[in-house]
């Protein structure tokens, strides 16, 4: 694409966005920032759009947003019935999530396809959970999860309630090729949409019948824990305020507490500038509420309210901050424990996981009599195998699936992570433990006791501007080379996804599997312009698994630093 000839055409039809008018007259004579800006179209990939906000075909605006929602009206239009095209849509507290939902529905529209959005900014579950209930084709949600405030996103949902897979973000990515972004879109208003019927907003019924579902999670079976114990909550200034508040409130949760800097919708994020409950620092505000109020939980949902991070005291007064993966096990153990005390765990019980998740939940399986399957990384996968379970009437044999990424879902009411029905097994997890006389970090160590300690980490490299992708695609070729040790460790085998492993779908992804137990994964983002690295190190204890890991990760870097101007990101946990 000649990026000059591009931005000349945008100064002249991109006029019906004042914020996308004034940057235009920004980048004049800055090349630099127009080549960033317009060297290609924002990428429609596994997880839908995801990029900067701002003026230019390679950010997000009312225009690229417009071009995927004709490009996703094509594919609907070619595959589903006329009295079938039905499609719902969502919206997180970013920046211009409202702007960006009602330029999609009025797309949809346009194009004679009914449009069910919800009137006020709602969690990813509660889209995927809409577009089944309410019997659509496809969803759109508009986030960008946890990313920082210059991002926004846009992701697709399939008629079952769950992310897009390869084929139909190839069949829709193919379609949106076909577009001139200013030509080919068709567009109607939004308030003549409404009016006539061909935009309903969502009733409140369908978020009533979310949260139903979501009480029948509960693994209590009616036993009694104490529930009065103080508990912090932070929503991140997203969209979990609501509804985490009510169902916890509803299911006899009464001491919570809200972080009030971080309690109501704000997409500048002021508070913690990094929105995402694997970063330390996003966590500090809610340790400092837990410390004031002597609370010994402190939950936190990012600003979709798909994902969970937790913070526990330890016995000396200290706040720990739990990684998504033991955040999982400890869930999962719970979950098959009180299934099993109570008998109702399913014939054939089922647990899904991604591949970069820790193998101590394959052990708990194990021990529980549950089965394990293991998919590519991204909860679509996760939805997709309970979509075949239902398709072979076998839906209630899952009972957890949970990604190391802070993801987790108890029960198929959704096809993707929730945040609010996690926030809840948490809560009540926790309250059982402590009704015990146990803390959460006890119960962790009674699980490393019995089964052994797993340390599991994740790292990323972030590859920013027109020259990232190329450099991304650099080092995974670097990786694919002549490499016989990491960490100083010997590499035994070396799987490459790429060609299809284990009946998976082909993925650009590497797994080293090192002596000592040890294994490193490398996969660059289907999200976001960055590299992740998982490092896991399990059969020893906590210091020698801590050496080997820092081992692995400055053996990493040094090879990352091959590459100029790769930048580490900062460091979870």
């Amino acid at each position: 694409m000649d990026h000059q000839k591009e931005y000349l055409r945008w100064c002249e039809k991109a006029v019906a966005d004042v914020d996308i008018v004034e940057e235009l007259k920004r980048l004049k004579e800055k090349d630099n920032e127009i080549q960033d800006a317009f060297f290609r179209h924002l990428t429609f990939g596994t997880g839908g759009l995801r990029g900067i906000i701002g003026a230019g075909t390679n950010r997000m605006n009312i225009y690229t947003v417009a071009m995927a929602s004709q490009g996703l009206a094509n594919y609907i239009i070619k595959n589903f019935p006329e009295n079938k095209r039905r499609i719902a849509i969502g919206y997180d507290s970013r920046i211009k999530s409202k702007t960006f939902s009602q330029t999609a529905a009025s797309v949809f529209s346009a194009n004679g396809i009914k449009v069910f959005i919800y009137r006020q900014l709602m969690p990813t579950p509660c889209l995927s959970f809409a577009v089944r209930y309410l019997d659509c084709s496809a969803g759109v949600m508009i986030t960008a999860s946890h990313n920082p405030s210059t991002y926004n996103g846009y992701k697709v949902y399939d008629k079952n309630g769950c992310q897009i897979t390869s084929k139909t973000t190839a069949d829709i990515s193919a379609k949106i090729a076909q577009l001139d972004i200013f030509e080919d879109i068709k567009r109607t208003d939004f308030s003549e949409a409404l009016e006539r019927g061909m935009i309903e907003y969502i009733k409140d019924t369908v978020c009533e019948a979310f949260l139903e579902e979501i009480k029948k999670q509960s693994v209590l079976f009616g036993e009694e824990v104490n529930k009065a114990l103080t508990m912090i909550y932070s929503p991140l200034n997203g969209t979990g305020l609501v509804p985490v508040t009510r169902i916890l409130s509803e299911m006899g949760y009464v001491h919570l507490i809200t972080v009030k800097e971080q309690e109501h919708p704000d997409g500048q994020f002021s508070t913690c500038p990094y929105p995402n409950p694997e970063v330390r620092d996003t966590m500090l505000l809610g340790i400092e509420y837990a410390r004031k109020f002597n609370a010994s939980l402190l939950i936190a949902t990012d600003p979709d309210c798909d994902r969970v991070g937790i913070g526990v005291r330890d016995h000396a007064g200290e706040y720990l901050l739990l990684s998504g993966n033991e955040t999982g096990i400890l869930l999962f153990d719970y979950i098959c424990d009180q299934r099993k005390k109570h008998n109702r765990m399913p014939s054939d019980p089922i647990m899904i996981k991604s591949i970069v998740t820790t193998k101590l939940a394959e052990k708990i399986a194990d021990n529980y009599g549950v089965k394990t399957i293991n998919v590519l990384t991204g909860f679509k996968y996760i939805g997709e195998q309970i979509c075949f379970l239902e398709e072979r009437d076998q839906r209630e044999q899952y009972i957890f699936g949970f990604e190391e990424s802070y993801g987790y879902l108890s029960g198929s009411y959704v096809r993707d992570k929730d945040g609010v029905g996690a926030a809840l097994l948490i809560c009540e997890m926790f309250s059982y433990y402590a009704t015990q006389g146990k803390s959460l970090l006890d119960k962790l160590n009674e699980l490393y006791k019995r089964y052994g300690y797993y340390l599991d980490v994740m790292h990323s490299y972030i590859f920013e501007g027109a020259s990232g992708i190329r450099k991304m695609q650099s080092v995974m070729g670097f990786f694919r080379g002549d490499i016989t040790s990491i960490g100083g460790m010997s590499i035994k085998r070396c799987l490459d996804y790429s060609d299809g492993l284990y009946g998976l779908p082909r993925a650009n992804v590497l797994k080293f599997e090192l002596e000592n137990n040890c294994s490193v994964i490398l996969r660059p983002s289907g999200t976001e312009p960055k590299i992740k690295i998982y490092i896991s190190v399990s059969g020893v204890d906590s210091e020698r698994a801590r050496i080997m890991e820092n081992n692995i990760r400055r053996d990493i870097r040094r090879m990352m630093q091959l590459f100029k101007e790769v930048v580490p990101e900062p460091k979870p946990l």
